[in-house]
């Protein structure tokens, strides 16, 4: 996580530039919406990997009060700069510094694959949610397009070239099971999994355009193409 955490301070500046353009726009918006679907509107929430504050300030301006938490001091820093008014903390997903039973809604973001230790996390999830709350995570899917991103990542750094992206930190591609086991085992109830998001961001922009065209039906009948899986779950009442 140290390596992750670096990285992430490296970039903090010019993280948002990815996502100021159509394609990023567009791209975060998609995956955004996939989460929105699943949370309780106007809620209390924490987003877990919040990077500089995109959802959180979605949330808010949709009605919500919500938190941020990130590994990135770098991160937190233009998170508070986006979304004075929300408070945004430097912490780690397996050990949340929050009490039992704070939130109504929990969402994370392309973040779930760089956490270590998942289990630790989902658990930590549970504990702060409140009963009847939700969580709503979007993450990497396992795909035959993803599999080889690795190996991009690899030729990538041995090249110079320089990222805004992750690099090759370890990262976990989810299948739909194996997340659903994941939060099942955490003891969410109402789990559902989903593939969306074919149109990536790191598309040149002809075939990002051409994929964005296609996206609505690659999701609805060749989900196993979509490079991202979305994943909620209920805490149980009582």
């Amino acid at each position: 996580m140290k390596k992750v955490q670096q990285h992430y301070d490296e970039i903090a500046d010019i993280y948002d530039d990815r996502y100021d353009g159509n394609r990023g726009k567009y791209y975060h918006g998609h995956i955004s919406d996939h989460v929105m679907g699943v949370l309780p509107q106007g809620g209390f929430l924490l987003d877990i990997g919040c990077g500089t504050g995109l959802f959180v300030q979605r949330y808010v301006e949709e009605g919500g009060r919500a938190v941020g938490l990130d590994i990135s001091p770098g991160m937190v820093r233009h998170g508070r700069q986006r979304c004075p008014a929300s408070g945004f903390f430097v912490g780690t997903a397996d050990v949340l510094p929050f009490k039992d039973a704070t939130f109504d809604a929990l969402a994370s973001l392309l973040a779930f694959s760089y956490v270590p230790d998942p289990e630790a996390m989902l658990r930590e999830c549970y504990r702060i949610l409140k009963p009847g709350g939700r969580i709503a995570v979007c993450t990497l899917s396992r795909t035959v397009f993803t599999s080889i991103v690795p190996i991009a990542y690899q030729v990538g750094e041995k090249v110079g070239l320089k990222k805004v992206g992750v690099g090759d930190f370890g990262e976990h591609y989810y299948t739909n099971s194996e997340i659903a086991r994941l939060f099942c085992e955490a003891g969410f109830e109402d789990v559902a999994v989903s593939r969306c998001s074919f149109a990536h961001l790191n598309l040149a922009d002809p075939v990002f355009y051409l994929a964005r065209k296609v996206e609505p039906f690659i999701e609805e009948n060749l989900p196993y193409l979509a490079y991202n899986v979305c994943a909620g779950g209920k805490k149980p009442e009582g």
